[in-house]
């Protein structure tokens, strides 16, 4: 494969240490590429690389660096097919979920194109004193992005993207799964015209300490993070030293609730947007299903039967509906969840067995009957695997869904808006699909609450993340 080096200041690099790494298609378990795994030292010279290209960046005007971003979403729509293949040979999800992941990806270049012109700023009238207030909106500094494996373009241009519109230089650490199309994004971008050493890639199986490393330069002032909130509360205390602004999308243990006036086909629908996204690979991904009593048996016979439907395969095919899980941890991960729930008494509607032979699959499956005490309902599941439990009394399910240290996403099923908005200002989530399954949307700003993060990316929220809010106080 092309584009297996450290990318840093616009140029390809082997590596301080020569060392590399091996990427697997995890449909196959075969090897796709080895690539460069950058040392300390490399580090250093991304960070000096961004340090020197921010300082032409950011005196460029809105305009000019708009324009950059316009062509940068215009180019990888014209490529879309060969980014999808990408990410399904390195991630494994099936073909058409990969044109979707790269669509969206391409869209943030075409949102932020549009938001770099739009950091304004404010003049008025200081009520006491007479002064002028101004108040403006500047370039935070270099950014150090880190990234998951479940979306490995659209993670990485949901920050490049907004960091770039605000006049930034960044460092991108993609996970060490997949790290190959965060590195096939590079040329792109250069002949859309971003400057060298602008943004740099550095994938590495020494994250831990090359993230710790730059987040202790005094020269970074911005961290972006997406994972787990284990690996966030790390990052945190590391980023407290250096007092950096962070922004923080972490796990998730989504609700989806379906009250008894829902409509069953959109909330069937719904649910499996919500739990088959990317195989169910999302943070988002609807954890735990409620349904009312009195259509539980209607909403989960259908559901059963719409994800038994599904075809499981190399996502290469593009008859197949759902590929391999990422690597054997995670598919071994959502196996012992489903024999946990089943043997404190949930019911296996469909799928429930992984399949023997090379690659790492596992079905859809719908428990149903999952009791409380199920691992699965605690925890996220991050698989094809449906929990639902039922519920008689709004008041109870609305603190059960609450009732979790996440808080990034839930979902709401009734045809009686005025108690889903009521239902919705309730639930302490940083986001609600109300009789939607999908919430993603580069136009609006996307985070949780709670141990689900801090900041908000997308919408004009996603850009002063990587701004600094500056005000002047004057006579005249």
């Amino acid at each position: 494969m092309d584009y297996t080096d450290l990318y840093i200041g616009g140029k390809w690099r082997s590596g301080a240490s020569g060392e590399r790494f091996a990427v697997i298609n995890p449909a196959t378990e075969a090897e796709l590429a080895t690539v460069a795994s950058a040392e300390i030292d490399d580090a250093d010279l991304a960070l000096d690389a961004a340090e020197a290209a921010m300082k032409e960046w950011a005196a460029r005007t809105p305009r000019q660096r708009s324009e950059v971003l316009r062509k940068a979403w215009e180019l990888m729509s014209e490529r879309l097919e060969h980014f999808a293949r990408l990410i399904t040979l390195e991630n494994g999800k099936a073909r058409s979920d990969a044109m979707g992941e790269a669509t969206y990806a391409a869209e943030f270049f075409r949102w932020f194109a549009e938001e770099a012109v739009r950091a304004d700023g404010l003049i008025t009238h200081a009520p006491a004193s007479g002064a002028r207030i101004m108040v403006q909106h500047k370039p935070a500094g270099l950014a150090v992005l880190v990234t998951p494996w479940n979306y490995p373009a659209a993670m990485g241009t949901r920050k490049i993207a907004p960091a770039l519109a605000a006049g930034c230089a960044v460092i991108i650490k993609p996970a060490s799964e997949t790290p190959l199309t965060m590195l096939a994004l590079m040329p792109l971008l250069e002949e859309a015209g971003v400057p060298a050493g602008l943004v740099n890639v550095l994938p590495s199986k020494r994250t831990g300490a090359l993230v710790d490393h730059m987040l202790h330069d005094p020269r970074v002032r911005v961290v972006s993070f997406t994972g787990s909130t284990a690996v966030g509360r790390k990052l945190l205390h590391a980023a407290a030293d250096q007092v950096l602004k962070p922004a923080m999308e972490l796990g998730g243990n989504a609700p989806l609730i379906v009250f008894d006036d829902a409509d069953i086909n959109v909330a069937v629908e719904g649910a499996m947007l919500a739990k088959m996204r990317n195989l169910g690979e999302a943070c988002t991904a609807a954890n735990r299903i409620y349904v009312h009593e009195k259509v539980a048996t209607e909403f989960t016979k259908r559901f059963a039967e719409a994800m038994g439907k599904l075809r499981v395969g190399d996502g290469a095919d593009p008859a197949v509906d759902v590929g391999p899980l990422v690597n054997a941890e995670t598919r071994d991960k959502v196996a012992e969840f489903v024999a946990d729930a089943v043997e404190k008494g949930a019911r296996i509607e469909v799928g429930g067995t992984a399949p023997t032979g090379k690659g790492f699959f596992y079905p859809p499956t719908v428990l149903s009957n999952v009791p409380e005490s199920a691992d699965c309902v605690h925890d996220e599941i991050f698989g094809p695997v449906a929990a639902i439990q039922t519920f008689t009394d709004q008041e109870d399910v609305i603190r059960r869904a609450n009732d979790t240290e996440y808080g990034l996403v839930a979902y709401v099923f009734t045809e009686n808006m005025k108690r889903g908005l009521q239902v919705c200002e309730r639930l302490d989530y940083g986001m609600v699909g109300l009789n939607r399954g999908l919430v993603s949307d580069p136009a609006a700003p996307f985070g949780g609450t709670k141990q689900s993060g801090l900041g908000r990316e997308g919408g004009h929220e996603g850009m002063l993340e990587f701004m600094e809010t500056q005000y002047i106080s004057a006579s005249w």
